[in-house]
């Protein structure tokens, strides 16, 4: 076994100097939230997509709230999305009173599955929600189709995918909306947040005007005056927040590139190991990778997956599992029905799945003590 070098968890910021600067002239500025850095930093993460609009909010998860509202969701609607992902894509459809379908997922890839998709369709379909797993994007142009087929809107969960491209194209203007998190682990950060991106400029105004308690202006009626036309909730997201957000996306290409050469280094570091399943990256995706699981097949090794999980902890490799898929939480078998074996691809990855460290902060020797641990406690 190594001796303990390092301290390593799953996923990690880097916030440099430059990051520090940009967040101090905003604290030191007269707008610390609604000021000039909101509008700035939506810009931003709109022409780097090539999306027409984004609207920034407080978290990714009430990134997907304002998605889910804007398309109308509603008591009878059902919204069709992967069990493999973090539970807020589906507790979001729930939070409009509609119902989340589950579809199985792709056993090489972890995305939601196209013929599964089909096979959930009803009349009371209103839209289809997939989940860019790990960073790659889903089969956009199959989804599409069917989308198109049956008159359904796809929202694009790519939380886990800023800077993934889809045949050359960035995630972000391909669905209907996408929503993206900035969550610490993600590819970039504002501590928290999210937002969501569209090229619909009614649903660009109704997005404001959500995260923003529902309130519209009336300068006619008076400067001060505004009115509460619809149920909208505190999501904004603060100029501190927005300044630290543009400077980190100044920097992704360079935090995807280093993603990519850590995944690359694991790939061949573990490829040659016939207990060891990778996730294939399809030719028509770049994956921004946010993610690194491996799938570990524990009859082979004589080895659980909880003992392979502490003894790299042991190393001071703090890993992480995802996700427990959605339908086996409490809440959604006691309200939904949902039980075990519902989502067979989707369930058996889950019992066999460890993350490992990724962060573009890594160095060369750091994912080499990750990947001899890993051998070394499974040989």
């Amino acid at each position: 076994m190594p001796q303990k070098k390092f301290s390593l968890s799953y996923g990690r910021q880097w916030i440099g100097n430059d990051d520090i600067k940009a967040v101090l002239q905003v604290l030191k500025s007269d707008w610390l939230t609604q000021g000039p850095k909101v509008a700035e930093f939506e810009k931003a993460l709109a022409d780097y997509c090539g999306a027409k609009y984004a609207v920034v909010f407080s978290s990714g998860t009430a990134a997907l709230h304002g998605a889910y509202f804007v398309l109308g969701a509603q008591k009878g609607d059902e919204i069709i999305t992967t069990p493999l992902t973090f539970a807020a894509t589906a507790n979001a459809v729930v939070y409009c009173n509609a119902t989340p379908v589950f579809a199985d997922v792709l056993a090489h890839t972890l995305n939601i599955d196209p013929q599964q998709i089909e096979k959930k369709i009803t009349p009371k379909t209103k839209a289809i929600a997939i989940v860019d797993f790990a960073g790659q994007p889903c089969d956009f142009d199959a989804i599409k189709r069917i989308a198109k087929n049956h008159n359904l809107i796809i929202v694009e969960d790519a939380s886990h995918a800023l800077g993934s491209e889809y045949k050359k194209k960035k995630v972000g203007c391909l669905a209907d909306l996408t929503i993206f998190s900035f969550h610490p682990v993600k590819n970039i950060t504002t501590g928290e947040g999210g937002a969501v991106l569209t090229n619909k400029k009614e649903w660009y105004e109704k997005l404001k005007t959500f995260r923003h308690h529902g309130i519209v202006k009336k300068p006619l009626a008076g400067s001060w005056y505004y009115e509460i036309e619809t149920l909208g909730y505190n999501y904004r997201l603060t100029d501190i927040q927005c300044a630290l957000g543009l400077s980190q996306l100044k920097k992704i290409k360079k935090f995807i590139a280093r993603r990519r050469e850590i995944v690359k280094k694991y790939q061949e570091g573990f490829g040659d190991i016939s207990a060891i399943t990778l996730i294939k990256e399809e030719h028509f995706a770049q994956s921004a990778w946010h993610i690194y699981p491996l799938q570990f097949d524990l009859a082979k090794l004589k080895i659980s997956r909880k003992e392979i999980f502490e003894k790299l902890a042991e190393q001071g490799i703090k890993c992480q599992v995802h996700y427990l898929p959605v339908h086996l939480h409490p809440f959604y078998q006691k309200n939904f029905g949902y039980k075990k074996g519902d989502f067979p691809i989707a369930e058996r990855y889950y019992q066999q799945a460890i993350t490992l460290p990724l962060f573009p902060k890594m160095t060369n020797q750091e994912v080499e003590y990750v990947i001899k641990a890993v051998k070394k406690i499974i040989s």
